[in-house]
């Protein structure tokens, strides 16, 4: 039987669930505190919250099956979490899983985040891809479950509501991988960046830059896609060629211009 389909059967007769229902006995951090909106509207994390969305490349995503005392308790999302004072939501996305879920953070791939903004409070929906097996485990008493779910078997979960209303657009960005190539001669040969006298140095400054970029993300917008940033696979086009690289989201593959010249270099955006 489906590991997710035995997490739902667990009964109170489990030693975990009975332990489950208690609380820790106090906030591990200044974060984790109740953030309130004008009308008394509430949502937990003093500096807002951010959860990791990671399918692994085969049709199926990560979930966990939340606590009873926790908001919303008894019901499906991703592991996730407050944010600490002055944490990225990235960041706070993979340390909330490790601790939760025991999600390695160098065996996920960026792709892209999504971010709920209610004005008193955001949630950052960071989205992933396993860059390696691995298997969850439960590093606290915040849950009863971790499972990968099929994708077309979420929906029939009975799914935290935050999650549950934004999961169909999430489901629809998973496959979606944007590929930005950057022709390096037409981009430096229109910036004075010393292209005619070093060719060499303004092409490794540009990869340099690109790999800044890289690291960080993309806006949405920019993009033309949905979602805050993405974190797109990149490819640079070097009269020459250069050394090869990790080609996936956020990593820089330098390649040789081939004959095909600026065709060669629109050709993989998408």
């Amino acid at each position: 039987m489906e590991g997710w389909r035995r997490g739902r059967r667990t009964t109170d007769r489990d030693p975990g669930r009975t332990a489950a229902r208690t609380p820790p006995p106090a906030p591990r951090d200044a974060g984790d505190a109740w953030a309130y909106g004008e009308d008394g509207t509430k949502a937990w994390g003093r500096f807002g919250a951010a959860g990791l969305l990671v399918d692994d490349g085969h049709g199926r995503v990560l979930l966990q099956h939340r606590v009873e005392w926790s908001h919303h308790g008894d019901t499906w999302g991703i592991p996730g979490g407050a944010r600490h004072q002055h944490e990225d939501p990235v960041t706070a996305a993979l340390r909330e899983s490790a601790e939760e879920a025991g999600v390695p953070d160098d065996a996920v791939e960026l792709r892209h985040t999504a971010v709920l903004d209610l004005g008193f409070w955001t949630y950052t929906t960071v989205v992933g891809r396993a860059s390696r097996p691995f298997e969850p485990v439960m590093a606290d008493r915040e849950s009863l479950a971790l499972s990968w779910v099929p994708v077309a078997d979420v929906e029939s979960l009975d799914l935290h509501p935050g999650f549950g209303r934004s999961w169909a657009a999430l489901r629809a960005t998973l496959d979606r991988t944007p590929h930005v190539v950057v022709d390096a001669a037409n981009v430096v040969g229109s910036v004075p960046d010393g292209w005619w006298k070093d060719r060499a140095g303004a092409a490794a400054r540009l990869v340099e830059q690109v790999r800044a970029l890289a690291a960080v993300g993309v806006p949405a917008s920019t993009l033309d896609l949905p979602s805050t940033a993405w974190w797109p696979r990149w490819t640079v086009v070097l009269e020459g060629g250069g050394p090869q690289c990790d080609h996936g989201p956020g990593a820089v593959r330098p390649a040789a211009r081939s004959a095909a010249g600026d065709d060669r270099a629109g050709g993989g955006v998408r």
